[in-house]
């Protein structure tokens, strides 16, 4: 459960950074492929910095910003009740979510060090690829990480992944979710504690 968690609450917080990617050539596998790779070297270089826990929440919020489909992510982490929010509110837990997740996780970031994440497949499914990598931590077994790449937005960008087959977007929905139902269906009362829990 250790490694699970590491792995996808580094790349939650991918989902949730806020600089667009510059628009890029039509998705096939070779695209998709670049994509992963990029993320995975970038991820990386901030390991290696041996920055401080701050800089790394900023880094990493900067860089998976560029990967990751933040507004179907975060529409998605919200569930039925993003068809009730105003877009303010919706702008609002945006912010608010990518720095719960950065807070939540960013601890584990070091957990990294000296590990890495390898490419081993592509293939295309119905309108997106995924892009299967393998892990590898000091200390653990190798496991499997798989990503999902879309160009929806006009961009390519991966909108959800795996680690060992736990869905990473069901995974956040269940955690917002159960925030909402604490504060009695409040958004604006969930979005304090989100930031609140920041």
């Amino acid at each position: 459960m250790q490694r699970r968690t590491f792995i996808t609450s580094s790349l939650s917080t991918a989902a949730l950074g806020l600089t667009a990617t510059p628009l890029m050539a039509a998705l096939d596998e070779a695209s998709a492929t670049k994509l992963i790779d990029g993320l995975v070297a970038d991820i990386n270089k901030v390991i290696a910095s041996n920055k401080g826990q701050s800089a790394m929440y900023r880094e990493f919020g900067r860089i998976f910003g560029r990967y990751s489909d933040t507004s179907y992510i975060a529409a998605y982490a919200m569930g039925a009740d993003a068809r009730r929010a105003t877009n303010a509110q919706k702008k609002a837990f945006s912010d608010a979510f990518a720095s719960y997740i950065a807070r939540k996780y960013g601890s584990r970031f070091r957990e990294f060090i000296g590990g890495r994440l390898e490419v081993t497949d592509v293939k295309k499914v119905k309108r997106w690829y995924e892009v299967s990598t393998v892990a590898y931590l000091r200390n653990e077994s190798p496991f499997e990480v798989t990503f999902l790449v879309s160009d929806r937005s006009g961009k390519n960008l991966f909108f959800n992944m795996f680690i060992e087959g736990v869905n990473l977007l069901l995974t956040e929905r269940t955690e917002i979710g159960a925030i909402i139902d604490r504060n009695g269906g409040d958004i604006d009362a969930m979005i304090a504690a989100v930031k609140e829990a920041s």
